[in-house]
């Protein structure tokens, strides 16, 4: 089985403000907050907010389940009736410190990679977070520096710390548009996949 390539990737930080649309083209709300269901390794729900300068929070949310789609330019949803209550998001928002800005990047060898600055996640239908954007330790060679660090399907996560495995480490990349292809190589290289040589990585 051949690993794909993955869809466009966004820091969730950049989904904030983006519009709300039905497949029959109404703008009808606009995202507030992304909340992160970090156990699943995907995007519980959004807060949401009203359209135009001058409009502040809704009171109603969007569950990831009436999402139509993500898209690169807004959140597709069936119809207006998609959005609920606050409190279809609200115990995720509580229960999920997750992935936080702020969180330490802990590999299984106990080392500290980095520290947390946003989460990346794909375009689509599943909303799945692959990646971190995170603030590098010496530890990397990059002192101080922005990378993006790959994820497997489902984070480990424990209070304010990301736990990953120490090889993960060989596919940071610095540039958002490298993570598609360091998640493709990760996958390609991942339990029961074929192994991507010195050259083949750098090429």
């Amino acid at each position: 089985m051949t690993a794909s390539v993955p869809a466009a990737l966004m820091p969730a930080g950049d989904l904030t403000k983006r519009p709300v649309v039905t497949l029959g083209g109404e703008a009808v709300a606009q995202v507030k907050d992304v909340v992160l269901d970090g156990a699943g390794g995907r995007i519980a729900g959004f807060t949401l907010a009203g359209r135009g300068l001058l409009s502040g929070p809704l009171r109603k949310s969007l569950p990831w389940s009436a999402v139509h789609a993500l898209g690169v330019d807004a959140v597709m949803i069936t119809s207006a009736e998609a959005l609920e209550g606050k409190a279809a998001v609200a115990s995720w928002e509580e229960a999920s410190g997750s992935l936080v800005r702020g969180a330490r990047v802990l590999t299984d060898r106990g080392v500290q990679v980095g520290t947390v600055l946003d989460v990346v996640v794909e375009a689509g239908p599943e909303g799945r977070v692959v990646g971190v954007a995170m603030t590098s330790t010496e530890a990397l060679g990059r002192h101080g520096r922005k990378v993006f660090l790959p994820l497997g399907g489902r984070p480990a996560l424990t209070g304010d710390t990301l736990l990953v495995p120490a090889q993960d480490t060989e596919h940071v990349v610095e540039e958002l548009g490298q993570l598609a292809t360091a998640l493709w190589r990760k996958r390609l290289t991942g339990p029961g996949g074929p192994r991507v040589t010195g050259e083949e990585r750098t090429s």
